[in-house]
């Protein structure tokens, strides 16, 4: 089994690494500003106590995030509910896979969620285009957090692929540690969730030449996150337009600390994570016969169903999916003031939305488009189901 040595580069700090990283972040001026901002105003010196006094990763995450995360759950949700029911054995560790819609809280709403059930957090897969900050490295690998490298040549990024699904295997087998993974690389800006096949195919080189012992081993759970309502919805439609005017655009780093500032501190309303059936269930029942390229591909679209299936959809879903169609086909699943009060929450977000040249009707359909997908997917899911 692999040593820490072996990815040293990329793998979540261990507990001898407490001390020396607390003390790293508590010398950052960035970080020090950071912080008071985020605690809402307590004094860094606080806060730099109540660090230094964490020994292991557990005790910093329940001592300096677990409260952190927490007040931004009670200021900015109506409530954070998670459901894993549909594992069997909850205490063994495995992989995650959902869907992705906050760059900071998916992964630590499920850590902290999963801490309130008596279960320990799950080391998180983040792609290294965000770690703009010595800072955020620092901090994020104190979390857990393992870096997934962007951005390589077609050689480097299958070494990198190889050494990241290496580590997971090390993770789950060595480490006997959960991990948390996105089904795609960064988030749907129509929240039309489909998983990337490249993932599936990453995770499963770093066990063995045969595609379903590499995977079972990895006891992959799909999940689905669903907010109600998602404070970047404005900035995904505005990238949308300009990416449309101009093919060539690409977002710049302050953009991803903007995405990463608002979705943590803007209102989302009811947030749901719920689990689906495992994989390892589904792969019972393929074709042993099957080829690499036809198991990748059903594998793949059967994450995606099942991340669908599994999405709670709220009242502003079915009020944007017959705004999208023009119809009041499910007008059962909301009421007069539903609809009302979502019309006033697009007029809200689009007036937002800083472009020289806003084109206000592709804005909106962006938007609604965002918030009807989830229910046109999940009754595709529906009618798939197998």
């Amino acid at each position: 089994m692999a040593t820490n040595d072996n990815f040293d580069d990329i793998r979540a700090f261990d507990n001898s690494e407490v001390r020396a990283t607390v003390e790293a972040l508590a010398a950052d001026e960035h970080f020090r500003k950071s912080m008071s901002v985020i605690s809402g105003g307590i004094p860094f010196e606080t806060i730099a106590t109540v660090m230094r006094s964490c020994d292991t990763v557990r005790q910093f995450q329940e001592r300096v995030c677990y409260p952190i995360v927490t007040t931004f759950i009670r200021r900015c949700s109506s409530g954070v509910q998670l459901d894993i029911t549909s594992i069997p054995n909850r205490e063994a560790p495995h992989i995650y896979i959902s869907n992705h819609r906050d760059i900071v809280l998916d992964s630590a709403l499920l850590s902290i969620k999963l801490l309130e059930q008596g279960l320990d957090t799950v080391e998180i897969a983040i792609g290294d285009n965000l770690l703009i900050y010595p800072w955020i490295r620092n901090f994020v690998r104190l979390n857990k957090a393992f870096i997934v490298k962007r951005g390589l040549t077609m050689r480097h990024q299958l070494e990198a692929s190889m050494e990241l699904s290496q580590y997971i295997h090390h993770t789950i087998a060595g480490k006997h540690q959960s991990v948390w993974i996105a089904q795609r690389e960064g988030r749907a800006k129509d929240s039309s969730d489909e998983t990337q096949e490249s993932v599936v195919k990453m995770l499963a080189m770093g066990g063995g030449r045969d595609i379903r012992q590499s995977l079972a081993g990895l006891d992959i759970v799909p999940l689905t996150i669903s907010y109600e309502f998602d404070p970047c919805d404005y900035l995904k439609a505005r990238e949308m337009q300009m990416k449309r005017d101009d093919p060539g655009y690409k977002k710049e780093a302050k953009d991803d600390i903007q995405n990463m500032s608002i979705g943590i501190s803007g209102q989302k309303g009811r947030i749901n994570y719920k689990t689906g059936r495992p994989l390892n269930t589904y792969m019972q029942t393929l074709d042993g016969t099957a080829g690499k390229p036809e198991m990748f591909h059903e594998l793949t679209e059967w994450l995606t169903r099942e991340i669908h299936r599994n999405y709670t959809l709220y009242p502003c879903n079915y009020v944007a999916c017959d705004m999208l169609d023009g119809t009041d086909t499910h007008s059962a699943h909301y009421t007069a003031d539903d609809r009302r009060q979502f019309a006033a929450y697009l007029d809200g977000q689009l007036a937002k939305i800083d472009l020289p040249a806003p084109d206000m009707p592709f804005l909106k359909h962006c938007i609604v488009n965002m918030y009807a997908n989830p229910v046109i997917n999940k009754t595709k899911a529906q009618c798939a189901q197998h």
